[in-house]
């Protein structure tokens, strides 16, 4: 077990970024097609082609899931993801023609720094490529990929990634972008609110703080105008599932945000979750099987956000928000 998404056998993760422009792409590559949802709680999502991933709609099953920086400008990865996996002959089937599948959410990282002056052409549809064509089954954390330009209130922002093993002996992993209004620590000091959750000290094993300050509940949130936030994730296993069950799944993950981040879903963000089944074991009991799925896709998550908080680093600009370790020298 690598505590990455990609424990999860049947898919790989690629990150691609540009530093000049402070941005960046991920993208998590199913090796067959796989069942899919998608839960949005945030009241601004920025997204392509995920109302196909409603249990209602035709479409059973998808390519690829993109996680991008860039707000709607991003929207063009999907695109660049989509050209590689055509020159595979992935896709859905229409007569002679194959149209890749390949969902995508956004998150605003557009005043961080970088230079955003791209012209006629944002950068996206080539990340979209090369974060697809690096996909493997290790790759980085922190300020990497979606999460290079990501921030949260007080830190600076990053990819995070988690998994674990059921009882049933699936495996469950999820990968998320940090980019959040509020924060992922605990006052003024180094604790995640995902401590709880904490696995082999995987972002720093402080615990939560003894006593909690005074002011922990006093909500930091990020200056200037409204919008300037989303966190978005990827929630995957191994277990064969509907999108009707992925669906239950990706609701069920979003407690991982409010365990993990303070304030979560608020009016303009786009808070969102695709959860994805690569279909290599049954699932015995479909009841409390999906629920044990489920509480440990919301586990994983919040520790994936703290990870990708965590393991960040400061973008090198003047005025650019400190990294955790910057911070606590940890």
């Amino acid at each position: 077990m690598r505590n990455l998404i990609t424990d999860v056998a049947g898919l790989s993760v690629g990150n691609a970024q540009d530093a000049a422009v402070a941005t960046g792409v991920t993208v998590v590559v199913f090796d067959r097609p796989a069942a899919a949802s998608v839960a949005i709680l945030g009241g601004g999502p920025g997204t392509r082609d995920t109302s196909l991933l409603e249990p209602e709609m035709t479409v059973e099953a998808i390519d690829a899931l993109v996680l991008s920086g860039g707000s709607a400008f991003g929207l063009d990865a999907a695109g660049g993801v989509m050209a590689v996996l055509a020159e595979r002959g992935r896709g859905f089937r229409v007569r002679d023609v194959t149209v890749p599948i390949v969902p995508q959410a956004i998150l605003f990282d557009l005043v961080n720094g970088g230079d955003k002056g791209w012209g006629r052409k944002p950068p996206y549809f080539d990340l979209g490529m090369a974060a697809c064509e690096a996909a493997s089954a290790t790759f980085n954390l922190g300020t990497a990929g979606a999460g290079y330009g990501a921030t949260t209130s007080t830190l600076k922002g990053g990819l995070g990634s988690a998994s674990q093993r059921t009882s049933s002996g699936h495996t469950v992993g999820a990968l998320v972008a940090v980019n959040a209004v509020g924060t992922a620590t605990i006052g003024d000091g180094p604790h995640f609110w995902a401590a709880a959750m904490e696995r082999d000290g995987e972002f720093g094993g402080l615990g939560w703080p003894h006593p909690m300050p005074a002011d922990a509940l006093v909500p930091r949130l990020k200056g200037g105008p409204a919008g300037q936030n989303t966190t978005i994730a990827v929630v995957a296993t191994d277990a064969i599932l509907t999108k009707a069950q992925c669906k239950r799944i990706a609701n069920a993950a979003h407690d991982g945000y409010a365990r993990a981040l303070r304030p979560a879903h608020t009016p303009l963000d786009g808070d969102l979750v695709f959860a994805a089944a690569t279909g290599l074991r049954p699932l015995e009991d479909p009841a409390y099987g999906l629920a044990e799925l489920a509480a440990a896709a919301a586990d994983c998550l919040a520790r994936a956000v703290a990870r990708g908080v965590h393991a960040a680093a400061a973008l090198p600009f003047p005025g650019a928000q400190p990294s955790w370790r910057d911070r606590f020298g940890r």
